[in-house]
């Protein structure tokens, strides 16, 4: 059955903030034929039993693992066939009109594979909602002062844009995507395990002539990163691997071992530089103390090669 909308959310033991996300769909979308579609990747919370008994028209597609989100994105992209798609973290909560907002953007704009929301704290203070693609210049300086120093090249949530905007890529929280142009640059990239894979999707759609746009009237409550806070050092690890893995795909070879090497060194001097403030305080600031605990983490993996069994993805040490 052709719909307008179907919107995907994959959870992994969030399964409070799964039931208020898809309650805020209910609430707002009332003028448009929709699909919901939940993918689980191994919760462990009875998020599946909850849905199914409070919202029984939801599709749910049940995994026995944590396959990673382009991979549980995937799977609802198969069997959806709708105009649009929605992708939508379960740490989101719709304003109202906001999916209007953005079909209304869409309908109108031929161009666009896809348009990302604006993302607000619950108090209405904009957060970092679109980004720059990964560059040696974002990840090897301070990003802040390249938004002070070169304002139209890296914009910042600062700004006040009150108009839609192109822009390189949107953040995955709240994007719908036109699914004529998933047909032609193909699903996620299920390299990617977590992190970035909305990133790839804008750089291919864009190299494939479609547009991404950031449209400002379309709101939407981001309480953010709940899943990244269960698993802390595993998330900046998985956050690691899939920067890597975008220079790799995306950039020149010479470009991907600049950074490799120079990432290290950058990490390197962030756990000497932590380890000196931890010592001065005598180890008793507690932010200190974590941030030092994320450096080690990330260190270790390095001098461990890397190896797939450190970070988010499920599997033993071999």
């Amino acid at each position: 059955m052709k719909t307008d909308l179907s919107f995907i959310i994959v959870n992994w033991n969030t399964r409070q903030l799964l039931l208020d996300c898809i309650d805020s769909i209910h609430t707002t979308v009332t003028d448009f034929g929709y699909l919901i579609y939940v993918v689980d990747n191994g919760s462990l919370d009875d998020s599946v039993k909850a849905v199914r008994e409070r919202f029984p028209q939801v599709i749910v597609i049940e995994n026995q693992e944590n396959k990673g989100f382009a991979a549980a994105v995937n799977q609802a992209l198969g069997k959806n066939a709708s105009t649009y798609s929605v992708l939508i973290n379960t740490d989101t909560l719709l304003h109202k009109d906001a999916i209007r907002a953005m079909y209304s953007f869409m309908e109108q704009h031929k161009d666009a594979g896809i348009v990302g929301s604006q993302l607000e704290k619950p108090d209405g203070t904009r957060q970092h909602s679109y980004d720059n693609y990964p560059t040696l210049a974002t990840e090897l300086f301070n990003k802040s002062l390249l938004q002070w120093l070169f304002p139209y090249r890296y914009p910042s949530k600062k700004q006040s844009i009150v108009q839609p905007m192109e822009v390189e890529s949107v953040i995955g929280a709240c994007m719908m995507i036109r699914n004529e142009a998933i047909k032609n640059v193909g699903k996620l990239d299920e390299d990617y395990f977590f992190f970035l894979e909305e990133t790839d999707w804008c750089y291919r759609m864009q190299k494939a002539g479609w547009k991404v746009y950031h449209l400002p009237e379309a709101r939407v409550i981001h309480l953010g990163g709940q899943s990244k806070k269960m698993a802390p050092w595993q998330s900046q690890i998985e956050y690691c691997r899939s920067l890597y893995i975008f220079f790799k795909k995306n950039r020149t070879i010479v470009s991907y071992r600049v950074f490799r090497t120079f990432y290290l060194v950058k990490i390197l001097i962030n756990f000497i530089a932590n380890c000196i403030s931890n010592a001065l305080v005598l180890f008793q600031n507690r932010k200190l103390r974590y941030r030092l605990s994320i450096y080690a983490m990330l260190l270790w993996w390095h001098l461990l090669l890397c190896p797939d069994w450190m970070g988010l993805k499920p599997g033993k040490k071999s």
